[in-house]
C-alpha cells in the first residue's frame, strides 16, 4: 500500500499535475493540502475518471484539504472536533484496505508567520488541540496515519540553514516540541525510519532560486502509528514535480506499507 501527502498550492491551477502524478504514481491514497477552492468547485469527476474517490473540506482562496483514495472514505471528520476554527485545515477518514481499516488524518498545519505574533499563538493553540484529539483518535483507531504539511522542520538536518534560521518560524523550540509530542503519542516519522540522502527537503521557496540551490525545508511529513510501523518498507520525497512548469512549492512525500 502506498500513501502520499502533497501541498499542491491551488488545485485549480495544478489539477493536471496532480492527475499526471497519480498516473505515474498510482498510490492508494493521498492527502492534498492548500486546495484554495470551495467544496462546490472540487473536481470530483476528474478524480473519479482516474479511478479515485475523494472527500474534501475547502475554503475560498486559502487553506483546504482533501483525501483522494482508491477505496471509498467513510466516517469523515472535518476540522478538530471541539476546537473552534474558521480555517479548513483537517480532514480525516477511514479507508477499508487490506489488513483492516486504516484511519487517515490529513492536515494543513498553521504556518504561524513569526514567533511573538497572534498567528504564532494561534499555531500553538491549534497544535495543542490537534495533539489532544489525536490521542483519542489513536485510541479508537490503532491503525492510523497522520499526513500533511506540518509547517515544522523537526530537526536541524531538516533545514538548509539551521544556524541562520534558528528560532525563526518552522524552527522554534515550541514548534519542535509539539512535533515531538506527536511522536510521543506513539507515532513514527516514516521518512526517518530509513537512511536518506543529506539535505532532503520537501519545500523550496519560489524566490532566489530556492529549488535550484536546494535551499529547502522538510516540513511535509507522514507519521505512522505503532500498529503500522513494522509494515513500513520505504518513504521518499519525490522531487520531480517541483521541476514542472508552474509547480507547487512543495513536493509529494510517499510511504510504502507492506
Amino acid at each position: 500500500m502506498h500513501l502520499a501527502t502533497w501541498n499542491i498550492n491551488s488545485l485549480s491551477v495544478r489539477l493536471p499535475q496532480v492527475l499526471a502524478w497519480l498516473v505515474a504514481n498510482p498510490v492508494d491514497a493521498i492527502g492534498l493540502q492548500e486546495l484554495k477552492l470551495v467544496d462546490e468547485k472540487f473536481p470530483h469527476d476528474a478524480f473519479e475518471a482516474a479511478g479515485y474517490h475523494a472527500v474534501c473540506f475547502g475554503q475560498k482562496t486559502y487553506n483546504g484539504v482533501a483525501i483522494v483514495s482508491r477505496t471509498p472514505p467513510r466516517d469523515v471528520v472535518r476540522n478538530i472536533p471541539g476546537h473552534d476554527d474558521e480555517q479548513a485545515r483537517v480532514i480525516a477518514a477511514t479507508l477499508d484496505v487490506e489488513g483492516g481499516p486504516l484511519r487517515l488524518v490529513n492536515c494543513y498545519f498553521v504556518n504561524g508567520q513569526a514567533p511573538g505574533t497572534d498567528k504564532f499563538a494561534y499555531k500553538l493553540q491549534w497544535l495543542a488541540a490537534l495533539h489532544d484529539w489525536l490521542r483519542a483518535e489513536l485510541a479508537a483507531h490503532p491503525r492510523l496515519v497522520l499526513v500533511g504539511d506540518f509547517n515544522v522542520a523537526p530537526e536541524d538536518r531538516d533545514s538548509y540553514d539551521p544556524v541562520g534560521l534558528k528560532d525563526t518560524i518552522h524552527h522554534t523550540v515550541e514548534e519542535r516540541q509539539h512535533f515531538r509530542q506527536l511522536l510521543e503519542l506513539g507515532l513514527t516519522d516514516a521518512f526517518r525510519m530509513f537512511e536518506q540522502p543529506e539535505k532532503s527537503y520537501s519545500w523550496w521557496d519560489y524566490r532566489q532560486l530556492g529549488f535550484q540551490k536546494n535551499r529547502g525545508l522538510r516540513i511535509d511529513h507522514i507519521l505512522v502509528s505503532e500498529a503500522l510501523r513494522a509494515g513500513v518498507t520505504a518513504c521518499r520525497i519525490d522531487r520531480a514535480p517541483r521541476k514542472n512548469p508552474q509547480p507547487s512549492d512543495h513536493a509529494p512525500v510517499v510511504a510504502t506499507l507492506g
